[in-house]
């Protein structure tokens, strides 16, 4: 008898161990439904809500794109989507996932763009970055794999130290908080989190070459998996102050070094711009790209 009660107490504590750690992560990760977090803001006739609202389809057509925005604005944290984009001949459409301050003057930005390209070429994402009202930052790397076939997970981390964009696990941009050389640092504003699908025939493919072919439309991107973790806005005032957030511990801080390994191998084999080597548009190397990361 004493021997099936130890049986059964163990039993108890391991359902209630695994319960604890799956709690644990329904609350550090927890991937929210389009419409807690989201709000259809162009186009509500080319966005469907689809899989009881756990994703949703954006459309282009000769009508209209579409796009949506988070509810809140967000100081610091990191954002992610998984994303499935438009399959085949993609020229001259965009794809946007972003965040901004949705100030004029003093705008700050964070870009990843999908830029589609013929069928069978690679998708190329544009990342930019806007702090305190400058922008002009583009670099752009050719993605390793078709990103229409199935859904990818692209995430945005922002804190005091960096920022850095990933495709799934491979960080392909940072940049830095250098304010003490005196380089811009987006940092006092908070930004809310968007994405468009759109027509950029004019410049997205091959610098406008390539023309959206009209009889392949319509195109269709899928989203899921929606997960915004940061300091809400309004919030608590001192939430993005406070060193004691998950993201700004030390393991976010800088890349480990798999990260850094994953990076440099970004950056020697898929990288085909970067504004910091453009001599014909800044004859003075910009001073974030000196400073490093």
């Amino acid at each position: 008898m004493a021997t099936i009660n130890t049986f059964g107490n163990i039993d108890l504590y391991t359902l209630l161990l695994s319960w604890f750690l799956v709690s644990a992560l329904c609350v550090w990760g927890r991937p929210a439904t389009f419409a807690q977090d989201f709000q259809i803001t162009w186009s509500e006739s080319h966005i469907k809500q689809i899989d009881q609202d756990r994703a949703i389809q954006l459309i282009l057509d000769r009508n209209s794109g579409c796009g949506f925005a988070s509810k809140n604005k967000y100081t610091f944290g990191r954002i992610s989507m998984k994303i499935k984009l438009i399959p085949g001949d993609s020229a001259g459409t965009v794809t946007a996932f972003y965040m901004n301050s949705d100030t004029d003057t003093v705008r700050d930005e964070l870009d990843f763009e999908f830029l589609g390209n013929r069928s069978g070429q690679p998708y190329t994402v544009q990342t930019n970055i806007y702090a305190h009202g400058k922008g002009d930052r583009e670099q752009r790397v050719n993605l390793w794999f078709d990103p229409s076939v199935d859904f990818h997970t692209y995430t945005i981390m922002w804190n005091h130290h960096h920022i850095v964009f990933y495709v799934d696990d491979f960080p392909i941009r940072v940049y830095k908080n250098n304010e003490g050389k005196g380089i811009p640092y987006p940092r006092m504003q908070a930004m809310g989190v968007y994405s468009t699908l759109w027509e950029a025939d004019n410049w997205a493919t091959r610098g406008g070459l390539e023309k959206i072919d009209w009889s392949k439309a319509p195109f269709y991107a899928y989203y899921k998996d929606f997960d915004i973790e940061g300091c809400p806005t309004p919030g608590p005032a001192n939430c993005a102050s406070n060193q004691s957030n998950w993201w700004e511990g030390a393991a976010y801080q800088a890349l480990n070094a798999i990260e850094a390994r994953r990076y440099r191998w970004v950056r020697l084999n898929h990288i085909i711009y970067d504004y910091c080597q453009d001599k014909s548009r800044y004859t003075v190397i910009p001073p974030e790209c000196i400073a490093g990361i």
